[in-house]
């Protein structure tokens, strides 16, 4: 099983890293003139300054400015006396120093806050960045300071552990697609999916945040052209791919009989077989099979299969190919059959999640041709389902994604007909793949890429933010 890489580690500051809820709610209460209690809680914990400032103001009068200084004045006061840290904050910042792994501090204070504790925890050398409520536009709970800190180090949310110790704090760190460590200072928080809740940071180590990382699922498409016959030691070469493009799951078609259960006998992988057209290979265990054993040249087929903790649904369609839209006079004239057949595959694969729909659907994409309807890619939609590469790609000028045909040359119309479509996962990239440099029809015997469509690879994240399993 493949989680994603540990890429950075992000922190908020007060009551996560050092010991300051308490110190701000102190602040709070002497610049409000009487006790805060549990109904305070939300307005406080986990708040930029000026949000207070702003509560305080509805209920007292006075003005939002005024209240803010003060807060900031009593607030620095305090800090300065003396900030503790909280216990095992500054042996974890050591061990993922140790191992390289960077680290960021996200924090709703001002900066005039931060580089004073910043001081107590050793001096900002600790942080390769630092983001405070003076950097971005919004702060928590909106996603924008962990994007900030992600932007500057240059990693992907979703490769991030995100420590936090508000509800607050979560709900800015989750929105921008980490992964959650919530140590509660004064206020609980609830343990769900893609956030572990711990009592503190005694235990925590480099370790253990790379497991918090959701699981990887890399899924390809390909049509594998005659079953790869057409290219000369066709079925190393696809072997080849499949080791060098480190995918995890394979949806096939044009597999002339055995190529789903001879590709997965060699990489010690599992198959599903349907019809002689149609498989799915993955290394991940398949534990049941969908829809019909026996489809036809074209249809679709699906197989459930394991992963980590939970269960993903992968189906294989191969659409009609005869009088491609394309080559005709009215492009839409003709795309009855292949709309029919995805509805009937629609029907099969009902409402499940997460689900991942594969396939040559020999059909356009209305995302790519706003003047142009295709009614196939658009009954996808209307089911639920999102176009992974143009949901990581979304224009469509500077990203083409052509997948016909690497080897069928102009006049021949390059288009994107090939697809990795899903419902309920998150996408992290997805790209069009095709090996060498092929060369063109009808010289293409020893191509080193055996097939005459481009594969489509996407990476989803399975375990956090809007993806989860």
């Amino acid at each position: 099983m493949t989680r994603l890489p540990l890429q950075a580690v992000l922190f908020d500051m007060d009551g996560t890293l050092v010991d300051t809820e308490r110190v701000w709610w102190e602040a709070v209460e002497k610049v409000a003139g009487r006790a805060l209690g549990e109904a305070d809680r939300p307005e406080v914990l986990g708040r930029p300054v000026e949000y207070t400032a702003t509560w305080l103001a509805a209920a007292t009068g006075a003005p939002a400015a005024d209240l803010a200084d003060a807060l900031h004045r009593e607030f620095a006061d305090r800090v300065r006396t003396g900030v503790v840290p909280r216990p095992g904050a500054l042996d974890l910042l050591d061990a993922l120093a140790h191992e390289g792994v960077p680290t960021a501090l996200v924090t709703a204070s001002p900066r005039s806050v931060a580089d004073t504790v910043l001081e107590a925890l050793g001096g900002a050398s600790r942080f390769a960045v630092s983001v405070t409520a003076d950097d971005t536009e919004h702060t928590k709970p909106a996603p924008d300071p962990y994007l900030a800190a992600c932007r500057a180090l240059g990693v992907d949310p979703a490769s991030c552990v995100a420590v936090e110790d508000t509800e607050t704090g979560v709900a800015s760190a989750e929105a921008a697609g980490c992964a959650v460590l919530a140590v509660p200072s004064l206020a609980p928080i609830e343990a769900a999916p893609g956030r572990t809740v711990l009592a503190g940071l005694e235990d925590v180590t480099p370790a253990r945040l790379r497991a918090l990382l959701p699981h990887r699922l890399r899924v390809m498409t390909w049509n594998l052209w005659y079953g790869g016959t057409k290219v000369h030691d066709h079925r190393a070469k696809q072997l080849k791919v499949i080791a060098e493009t480190d995918v995890d799951v394979v949806g096939l078609q044009e597999t002339y009989g055995s190529a789903a259960e001879e590709l997965a006998e060699a990489l010690g992988w599992h198959a599903h077989r349907a019809g002689e057209n149609l498989g799915i290979i993955s290394r991940f265990p398949i534990t049941a099979v969908l829809g019909d054993p026996d489809v036809g040249f074209y249809g679709a087929a699906g197989a459930r299969i394991a992963v980590g903790d939970g269960e993903v649904e992968i189906w294989t369609a191969h659409l009609d190919s005869e009088r491609y839209g394309p080559y005709e006079s009215e492009p839409l004239a003709h795309e009855e059959v292949r709309l029919g057949q995805i509805r009937d595959t629609l029907r099969r694969i009902g409402g499940v999640r997460p689900v991942v729909l594969v396939g040559d659907f020999n059909s356009p994409s209305h995302l790519d041709s706003p003047d142009l309807a295709w009614p196939v890619t658009e009954a996808v939609e209307e089911a639920g389902f999102r176009d992974s590469f143009r949901e990581a790609r979304p224009d469509a000028v500077r990203d083409p994604g052509h997948t016909w045909s690497p080897v069928h040359a102009h006049p021949e119309p390059q288009d994107r007909i090939d697809f990795v479509l899903h419902r309920g996962l998150a996408v992290l990239d997805s790209r069009t793949y095709v090996c060498g440099t092929p060369r063109t029809w009808p010289d293409i015997e020893d191509n080193d890429w055996p097939s005459d469509h481009a594969a489509v690879i996407t990476t989803f994240s399975l375990g956090s933010g809007r993806g989860t399993l």
